[in-house]
């Protein structure tokens, strides 16, 4: 049996991994990586942009693994809801503060930076500024940007993309509701 080459350690980096695409399992995917970075004795931080204080699942299980994962978040909710831009630039600009200094303190081998092409694609964070961070992250870093319309900028300076496509949509096709152990 032919044994297959040991990669080269010096090429190893922290890649900056992008979930997109107008279907279900961009977070769901990401929670995955988590799982597989825990499971090799990494450091975990997840930040969710958009969810504020919503009660789920796997927020409930994230937590349970503490401290091998951090899990914040901060938020108004999805903004389709909210009627203040103001305040959701405050809100995104208080979070990226939150999410950048974990992501650049170097104790994190992986950070997931749950819906933040949401935050960007809606113009409450400078693209430029979070381009820049991800350029200049520890080299060492995974990153993990999630949510619907990654701009082109993020999409070529990111090392893997990958684009969730809806086929099918239970609420979207069906008018079913959000589903517990489903969508959150």
């Amino acid at each position: 049996m032919k044994k297959r080459p040991l990669s080269d350690p010096r090429k190893r980096k922290g890649l900056v991994i992008v979930h997109t695409g107008d279907g279900k399992g961009k977070s769901t995917a990401a929670f995955g990586l988590v799982l597989r970075a825990i499971g090799n004795n990494m450091k975990v931080f997840v930040f969710q942009f958009m969810k504020g204080q919503w009660k789920s699942g796997d927020k409930k299980v994230l937590q349970g693994l503490e401290p091998q994962v951090e899990i914040d978040s901060l938020g108004d909710g999805f903004t389709w809801d909210t009627n203040n831009r103001d305040q959701d630039i405050r809100t995104a600009t208080k979070a990226w503060a939150i999410a950048r200094e974990k992501l650049m303190s170097g104790y994190y081998q992986m950070v997931v930076l749950d819906e933040i092409n949401y935050v960007l694609d809606y113009g409450f964070l400078k693209e430029e500024e979070v381009l820049k961070v991800l350029k200049e992250k520890p080299p060492g870093v995974h990153v993990v940007c999630t949510g619907r319309n990654a701009s082109k900028d993020l999409i070529d300076l990111a090392d893997l993309v990958t684009e969730m496509r809806s086929i099918k949509h239970p609420f979207k096709d069906q008018k079913i509701p959000a589903q517990k152990g489903i969508e959150f």
